[in-house]
C-alpha cells in the first residue's frame, strides 16, 4: 500500500476571511460572488451595505480583510477605520470610485492598507487581498510617497491633541461609562445601567453629557471615537 500521499501532504492554510462593507448592493453581490468563487483559499465571512451593518458585523467575525467604500450613502466610510483595525490582524483594503487625491491620501493615514479604484479588474481585487493580507501595501508610488512624506512631517513636528481639553472635562463617571461601552460593545443601554448600578434614565441624562461635550451623535460615533482615542481602558 503506497503512503506517500498521505505523509507527503502539505496542511492546507486557512482561506482568507474577507469582509465587504459597500452599498452598491449590485457590486456588494459581485464582489461576494467573485471571493466565494475561490474557496477553499478565500471566504466571505460578513457583508454590510452602511456603517451601522459594519459595525454589528465586526463585533461578531474577525475578518483578515475588510473591502470598504468610503461613501456608504452619505456616510463617511473612513469613520469606521477605527473600529475596523481593533484588531491588529485586519487589514482594510479601500475600495472606491473617490478620485480626490486628499480622500484617497487620508484613508492611507488613517490606517488603509491599500486602496483600489472600482474600475479593477476582478484578478486585481483577488490579488490585492491576497497581497494586503500577507503585510504588503498595494499603493501606487506616487500615494505611498506622499504617505512617508505625511508621516515624517507629522513625526517632526507633532502638533497637540485639539481634543485632549475636551477630553478632559469628561467626569471620572461619564470616562467609566465610555470605557463600559467599549468593553460591552453591542450591550444594551438597559444592560450598562445594571452594569454601572444606575437607572437607565440616568444613563441616558450622561450619555447626553458625553455627546454633547464630545460633538458626537450616538453610541455608534461614541465606540469610533472611544477607540481612536484609546479611551477604552478602565479610568483609575
Amino acid at each position: 500500500m503506497n503512503h506517500s500521499t498521505a505523509y507527503n501532504s502539505r496542511p492546507v492554510p486557512p482561506p482568507i476571511r474577507v469582509m465587504i462593507v459597500d452599498d452598491h448592493p449590485t457590486l456588494l453581490w459581485g464582489l461576494e460572488k467573485l471571493i466565494s468563487g475561490e474557496q477553499p483559499r478565500m471566504e466571505v465571512i460578513g457583508t454590510a451595505s452602511n456603517a451601522e451593518e459594519a459595525f454589528t458585523q465586526i463585533r461578531s467575525v474577525v475578518p483578515d480583510v475588510v473591502l470598504l467604500d468610503i461613501d456608504l450613502d452619505g456616510q463617511n466610510g473612513l469613520d469606521l477605520l477605527p473600529a475596523l483595525l481593533v484588531n491588529p490582524a485586519t487589514r482594510v483594503l479601500i475600495l472606491t470610485g473617490e478620485r480626490q487625491q486628499s480622500v484617497l491620501d487620508q484613508a492611507v493615514q488613517k490606517g488603509a492598507r491599500g486602496i483600489l479604484h472600482k474600475n479593477a479588474s476582478a484578478d486585481q481585487v483577488l490579488k490585492a487581498i491576497e497581497k494586503t493580507h500577507e503585510g504588503e501595501l498595494w499603493l501606487d508610488r506616487s500615494t505611498l510617497g506622499r504617505a512617508f512624506s505625511d508621516f515624517r512631517n507629522s513625526s517632526a513636528a507633532a502638533k497637540p491633541d485639539p481634543d485632549a481639553e475636551i477630553r478632559a472635562s469628561l467626569t471620572g463617571r461619564e470616562r467609566k461609562i465610555i470605557h463600559m461601552i467599549v468593553e460591552g460593545q453591542g450591550a444594551s443601554n438597559n444592560e450598562l445601567a445594571e452594569r454601572l448600578f444606575i437607572s437607565p434614565h440616568t444613563l441616558r441624562n450622561h450619555l447626553t453629557s458625553i455627546y454633547s461635550k464630545l460633538n458626537l451623535g450616538n453610541r455608534l460615533e461614541l465606540y469610533v471615537y472611544a477607540v481612536k482615542h484609546q479611551m477604552g481602558e478602565a479610568p483609575p
